[in-house]
């Protein structure tokens, strides 16, 4: 197991349960569209060179940090890089599309092995490595890979929803496709940690669509093969995820902590599923469009009840959004949330 060292005092407290006033933030997608600093940057190279190249990838990381104060930063890379490690070339234009897709037994023919495919994701670690080198001391990074259920969706339909039913319905395909992807998020996985992430998150788009016996052959069983490699190192986050998915998430053994979007109550979460590791959320990221004094009401509306419950009860909430911001969202708005955030719980 690769020794942790938590860098940011609020994140630490909120992976290991300690009370605290203030809690750490982070928003998914903070370096992003919505940031003047990544566009400017987008105007001189492309997605690809911003991700692959270690300097330019802690550059976009570190952007976000220096704007807006964010306690922790987040590896800049694309939740698609092991398909391509694995031979299906990636293009974006501007969304990603893949060379291939995986249709039958004969595609996986085409795929190579996890020992030569994670020659094709080192890259990540050096990403990983410069970005710890430039970030300020205090400040905590975490890395992140897709869902396995997510890459299979992209992999076979070349899209994280669409029609699923070639997947639900041909269970030795996928089987035999995780028995090549989940040993190479491993050691996906272990690169980033060797890089000095502190956390990597398992971001499972696609995973909210499935039904409870799908979720857990498809989620949590290869979670907890995860969890138990890497103890207390690995975060979740699935998009429109049920109350009943979140409680199988919940279940997984030695997890470090796991998101929520926007439907649920953050502070109902934190009693149900409290106590056992972070729980991340879950602010709208659409009423981050609202005018300034309509969206100060709003982040009042959603801190105050929060705030109702003692640090006890809230201990573990990392302060982030339900979903990541979105593209045109002004930067004041991310500033606002951020500052009134801090403001609430210091009062």
């Amino acid at each position: 197991m690769i020794t942790t060292q938590y860098r940011n005092e609020r994140f630490s407290n909120a992976l290991n349960l300690i009370p605290q006033n203030i809690p750490p933030i982070w928003f998914m997608r903070q370096a992003g569209r919505y940031h003047s600093h990544y566009r400017k940057l987008k105007e001189t190279y492309s997605f690809m060179e911003l991700c692959k190249q270690p300097e330019l990838a802690a550059e976009v990381a570190l952007g976000p940090v220096k704007e807006f104060g964010f306690d922790v930063s987040i590896l800049f890379s694309d939740l698609l890089f092991p398909l391509e490690a694995l031979g299906m070339a990636l293009t974006y234009d501007p969304g990603p599309k893949l060379s291939f897709s995986l249709t039958s037994e004969k595609d996986l023919l085409k795929l190579k092995s996890s020992d030569e495919a994670i020659e094709g994701l080192k890259f990540q670690r050096d990403a990983v490595l410069r970005t710890r080198e430039v970030l300020p001391k205090d400040v905590s990074l975490i890395g992140f890979v897709g869902g396995p259920f997510t890459l299979m969706t992209y992999g076979s339909i070349g899209k994280h929803d669409g029609n699923l039913s070639f997947i639900k319905t041909n269970q030795n395909f996928v089987d035999q496709f995780y028995s090549i992807l989940v040993p190479l998020l491993k050691q996906n996985i272990e690169l980033q940690l060797q890089g000095g992430a502190e956390v990597v998150m398992i971001f499972d788009t696609a995973a909210g669509m499935l039904d409870p016996y799908n979720f857990h052959r498809y989620v949590v069983d290869p979670m907890n093969e995860l969890t138990k490699l890497f103890p207390n190192q690995i975060g979740y986050y699935a998009k429109t995820s049920t109350e009943t998915q979140i409680k199988q998430i919940h279940q997984i053994p030695n997890l470090a902590g796991f998101g929520v979007d926007h439907r649920f109550s953050i502070q109902e979460t934190l009693k149900n599923f409290g106590g056992k590791g972070f729980i991340q959320g879950n602010f709208d990221q659409e009423l981050l469009f609202a005018e300034e004094g309509t969206l100060k009401e709003k982040i009042r509306e959603y801190l105050l009840p929060i705030k109702d419950l003692n640090p006890e009860e809230r201990k573990g909430w990392v302060a982030g959004l339900g979903h990541g911001v979105l593209q045109f969202t002004p930067e004041r708005s991310v500033h606002l949330l951020i500052d009134e955030t801090r403001k609430v719980f210091s009062e």
